[in-house]
């Protein structure tokens, strides 16, 4: 029996992603608008094999600001975000490849609060910084979230700073002192010194579900009618989740005015857009970035099916899970570690610890066990076994 291949791409899931709403201001129905949106994300999936969901949040402090100057905050936010992603990605310690990003921004929470961040859609790969190739990120890891948030971090205030040296910022009533440079220096030191949530994951049901959720928002502020339960007295209730408690729904009780004063929080300036795109997806290039991730794709598939067919045609055999060195559980790059001599018995023992763990013996020739481990060198749950002859070639 042979035995050992290492997954060596195993790496722990980001934390779960808190997922908001989304309304844009459009002349078009939001039937209309969702549907391009979802449609356009479909045909940039050809560009990618799986999609990530990354959130950018700002802190408590930098959205009071973004609320006194929308328009000049919340494009620094999209700014940020957009080049933290695809700075990260283009850096060959991580990723070495161009990346599209989809970015909405939503400015609310579930009780209506101010909360501002933005929410992106990538493909988890992109062609090489060359454009000779097409490179794909681990599955279930795209970037790490810690560096994404330190570069967010920077640029975004950053950017503000300049923003404020450029007199582009606006200061009022408890916020007004910050008008002074001294003030605004030390409020952005104290921004500097905390950290800044970022979560980054493969969405739960693919990325059809996280554009359709994103899209029914196209054409609404902060809340969707299937959550107002009633209007009597008064009084607004209406359904949230809590998501510092996994997620449960609630009630919540709201005078009519104070309803209202929420919901007014989140309108945006007249032209300003709530749907951005970047990198190969930037609107002045897309037909022609698209049309290359797409001849670089293609071309990676027709390599492996070549290599996959050649090693068919010298053997003459069935392929088997070791000829595409894939590790069946994390979806990593196997390699093969080590070998277990053949058992001395006529009935070789048999051992699948993939199924019930249980031992057996088979009058059949021994299998090649190969057994996936994690780089702590822990099991994991997949274990594949093949025929021991079949890797003699190999």
């Amino acid at each position: 029996m042979y035995s050992g291949i290492y997954c060596a791409d195993r790496r722990p899931d980001p934390a779960p992603i808190h997922r908001q709403s989304l309304w844009r201001r459009d002349r078009k129905g939001s039937g209309a608008v969702s549907f391009q949106l979802t449609n356009r994300f479909k045909r940039s999936r050809s560009a990618g094999p799986f999609h990530f969901h990354v959130v950018f949040t700002l802190p408590t402090q930098a959205g009071e600001i973004a609320f006194q100057n929308k328009a000049t905050v919340y494009a620094i936010l999209f700014r940020a975000a957009a080049e933290t992603l695809t700075t990260i990605a283009a850096d060959p310690r991580h990723l070495g490849a161009q990346i599209g990003v989809t970015a909405v921004l939503h400015t609310w929470g579930q009780t209506l609060q101010h909360h501002p961040h933005i929410h992106c859609v990538v493909p988890g790969g992109g062609p090489s910084l060359d454009g000779t190739r097409w490179i794909a990120c681990r599955p279930g890891f795209f970037l790490p979230v810690r560096v994404l948030s330190r570069l967010f971090r920077r640029l975004f205030l950053q950017n503000l700073q300049d923003a404020f040296d450029a007199g582009k910022l606006r200061f009022f009533g408890n916020l007004a002192g910050l008008a002074e440079p001294t003030a605004f220096a030390t409020g952005l030191d104290q921004l500097r010194r905390i950290e800044w949530v970022v979560y980054a994951k493969p969405p739960f049901g693919g990325p059809e579900q996280v554009l359709a959720y994103l899209g029914r928002y196209t054409h609404r502020v902060a809340i969707a009618n299937s959550r107002l339960v009633s209007l009597s007295d008064g009084k607004v209730r209406f359904a949230w989740k809590d998501y510092r408690q996994d997620g449960k729904t609630r009630l919540m009780t709201l005078d009519a005015d104070e309803f209202i004063r929420r919901f007014l929080l989140h309108a945006l300036p007249d032209g300003f857009h709530r749907i951005r795109y970047y990198g190969f997806l930037a609107n002045g290039q897309r037909g022609d970035n698209l049309a290359l991730c797409r001849r670089l794709l293609d071309a990676r598939h027709a390599t492996a099916n070549s290599e996959l067919a050649d090693a068919h045609a010298k053997g003459d055999r069935q392929n088997y899970a070791s000829d595409f060195l894939i590790c069946p559980d994390c979806g990593g790059t196997m390699r093969r570690i080590a070998a277990v001599p053949r058992s001395s018995t006529d009935q070789p023992f048999y051992c699948d610890t993939s199924s019930s763990h249980r031992c057996r013996f088979s009058s059949s020739p021994p299998p090649t066990l190969l057994r996936v481990l994690s780089p702590t060198g822990q099991l994991c749950r997949s274990t594949a076994a093949i025929p021991a002859p079949e890797l003699a070639n190999d």
